[in-house]
């Protein structure tokens, strides 16, 4: 009896199958990123901690893009 999978059993894998599930996620979380980013580029003067932001969102992707929109638009710096 055989527990283990290796790489011979992905050769008869067909990864074209997933791509219309996988296209769109992935398209939508780097539109949300793209739009996290513009949205911290063009209210950098009223933000705290913007290069912060700036990699949570780029290495979080998805999760560092929702994050900034929960919690980091709420950090504005009072004038």
């Amino acid at each position: 009896m055989k527990l283990h999978y290796g790489i011979d059993e992905l050769k008869d894998f067909d990864f074209l199958a997933f791509l219309p599930i996988l296209l769109p996620i992935v398209c939508i979380g780097l539109i949300l990123v793209l739009i996290a980013l513009i949205d911290l580029y063009r209210h950098r003067r009223t933000r705290e901690n913007v290069l912060i932001w700036a990699v949570i969102i780029i290495i979080g992707n998805t999760v560092g893009a929702l994050l900034y929109f929960i919690i980091g638009r709420k950090d504005r710096v009072v004038k």
